[in-house]
């Protein structure tokens, strides 16, 4: 993965691996590992994948203050003047890697996603050609020269994995128009 988007300590960060990055203060100590609350990964033209099949490790380099701001308030003809200053409490992090997943998330979704498949390949036969890579729009012209057993079949389809309204409405019409035929 090229970037990983995280969040420590209440703010969002886009990362790379081997970056080294200035943070808020953390509790943790210098030379300790953390894993950081992951957000989005992606790069590479790759699509975004989910954050919680990502991992981000990150280990700590040290603590630090910031530079100093100053501040000043001042009121003309009265002779008020006040000057303050502030420095931010920092911990400097290095990404360590960015990638691997997680023990417990990855015995999970492999059950679920050879499970989904299967049932993809039952219900297919029965599908008009090319129904998954159909647009919405697309659907619509063509289920009027569709039988009733594809159209019932590319319902269960729609409910099953794509789940869109315009397809779902289409077809429930479609089926609607042929038992009204009958």
């Amino acid at each position: 993965m090229t970037y990983a988007i995280i969040k420590v300590a209440g703010k969002q960060y886009r990362v790379h691996e081997g970056e080294r990055l200035l943070v808020d203060r953390l509790r943790e100590d210098d030379g300790a590992t953390f894993t950081p609350t992951v957000l989005l990964v992606g790069g590479d033209g790759a699509p975004v994948l989910d954050a919680g099949e990502i991992k981000v490790t990150a280990k700590v380099l040290g603590a630090g203050k910031g530079p100093k701001v100053r501040i000043g308030k001042y009121k003309k003809r009265t002779g008020y003047r006040r000057h303050t200053g502030f420095r931010a409490s920092l911990t400097q992090i290095q990404i360590e890697s960015i990638g691997g997943k997680p023990a417990r998330a990855e015995a999970k979704p492999k059950a679920e996603k050879t499970a989904k498949p299967e049932s993809a390949v039952e219900t297919a036969p029965s599908l008009p050609s090319g129904y998954a890579e159909m647009t919405v729009a697309e659907i619509k012209t063509a289920v009027a020269a569709w039988e009733a057993a594809a159209l019932h079949d590319a319902l269960a389809y729609e409910h099953e994995h794509g789940n869109r309204k315009g397809a779902i409405a289409a077809l429930a019409s479609a089926i609607a128009d042929k038992e009204g035929e009958s």
